[in-house]
């Protein structure tokens, strides 16, 4: 043996190392593999689960943003509205408040009417009954007043359209 290398020590060696491999490869290669691979796996799906939730936030809060944007036109819409109808009951109360005030002015205006044509009618009645009396007195006799109404009454309206002409 030249070399000092003993053949059958060197097989038993190489059996022994590829027997011992082997038996490390089924009993803890194999299952440490394994479980890093499920680990890798579980990894990979915490990730994807992951970023799943992260596109359902953003799409949730697209969403929210959709409704809050909705929300606040409709908010708008609503104001416009109330302030719609609240200017049309204030122009609705004007032109009301308005006509009730005309019929007022009106109503007035015929009163005073109904009044100076009624203080017209008294003072005929009181310058009829004065011309009356001034005659009684002149003549110094009774004269019949109705008579003397009518006649006096004639001479009113014939003044009165003397007047107006």
């Amino acid at each position: 043996m030249g070399l000092g290398v003993n053949l059958p020590g060197l097989v038993a060696w190489i059996v022994s190392f590829l027997l011992f491999m082997v038996l490390l490869k089924l009993v803890l290669y194999g299952p440490i593999t394994r479980m890093l691979d499920e680990r890798s796996r579980r990894i990979q799906e915490s990730l994807d689960q992951a970023d799943r939730v992260k596109a359902e936030s953003s799409q949730a809060e697209e969403q929210v943003k959709r409704q809050l944007d909705a929300a606040r036109e409709e908010g708008r819409n609503i104001v416009a509205q109330a302030q719609q109808v609240a200017n049309r009951l204030r122009e609705e109360e004007l032109v009301r408040v308005r006509a009730e005030v005309e019929q007022a002015r009106e109503r007035a205006q015929a009163d005073i009417q109904r009044e100076r044509d009624a203080a017209i009618e008294e003072l005929r009645r009181s310058f009829a009954d004065l011309t009356i009396l001034a005659a009684e007195r002149v003549i110094n006799t009774s004269l019949d007043r109705d008579q003397h109404r009518r006649l006096i009454q004639e001479v009113m309206d014939q003044s009165r359209n003397i007047g107006r002409n």
